[in-house]
């Protein structure tokens, strides 16, 4: 009896043990059947990349294997993702343009002549009511109606007329001279000019518009060499130094 008895339970045992080795084995199998899809996204190779995403033309992550359940479900949803949206960069605003260049002085406008390497001719000269900058040696040296490069060209001829042998001068805007603005403001009278006004600014300057001003036009007078240009203009127009605005009064 028990060596039956013994034989019975170690029989069992070994059965039990093989049911759970099946188990087993049937559970590890249906988890490894199929392998999870594995994605792999190409490196990014340089700082922007890492701080703005990949770049519009980068490739797309590749998927490789195939499977269901939550890994497959997982790894699809990151593989069908949007790409991150491409970064565009604004272009620096363009810089007021300067019309030194072209622009013709007149009285009431200060330069700056630099005479290099004489320190004694170096010096800021207003243009006088006659239209001239009086310099040491060579004296008054009309400048009304000439550009800056042209009145540079005048100095530099002078100076090498018996004193420097081989002047190098440059002739640049310190400030223009004023501009005026008459009529329905709050402020009116003579103002400095500043570079790329317009006759709207030149009204704020003034202390803007009085209760019966007429606001949608001005009257502006032009001043060249060849003479007074008038002319009725709107609030955007551009301003040159010495111009003269007028702000009528309205009606009603």
């Amino acid at each position: 009896m028990p060596v039956a008895r013994a034989f019975r339970w170690s029989k069992l045992a070994a059965s039990l043990a093989a049911s759970l080795a099946a188990s087993a084995a049937l559970t590890l199998g249906g988890c490894m059947q199929t392998a999870g899809p594995v994605a792999y996204v190409q490196p990014r190779a340089d700082l922007d990349s890492m701080a703005y995403g990949q770049p519009y033309n980068a490739p797309q992550p590749v998927v490789v294997g195939s499977g269901g359940g939550a890994i497959a479900a997982l790894s699809n949803s990151f593989a069908s993702s949007p790409a991150p949206m491409p970064v565009g960069y604004a272009a620096p605003m363009a810089a007021p343009v300067r019309y030194d260049a072209s622009y013709h002085l007149d009285a009431g406008d200060r330069l700056r002549v630099v005479v290099y390497g004489q320190e004694g001719l170096t010096n800021s000269y207003a243009i006088d009511a006659g239209g001239s900058i009086t310099m040491p040696l060579i004296g008054g040296v009309p400048a009304r109606g000439r550009t800056p490069a042209g009145l540079a060209g005048e100095i530099a001829a002078r100076l090498r007329n018996g004193y420097i042998r081989e002047p190098s001068v440059a002739v640049e805007i310190e400030a223009y001279r004023p501009f005026f603005i008459l009529g329905e403001v709050s402020a009116p009278g003579q103002y400095p000019y500043v570079p790329n006004m317009t006759v709207e600014s030149a009204v704020a300057i003034a202390g803007g518009f009085s209760p019966r001003a007429k606001r949608d036009v001005v009257t502006v007078t032009h001043t060249e060499a060849g003479g007074a240009m008038r002319a009725v203009v709107p609030l955007g127009t551009p301003l040159s130094p010495g111009d003269t605005v007028f702000v009528g009064e309205r009606w009603f």
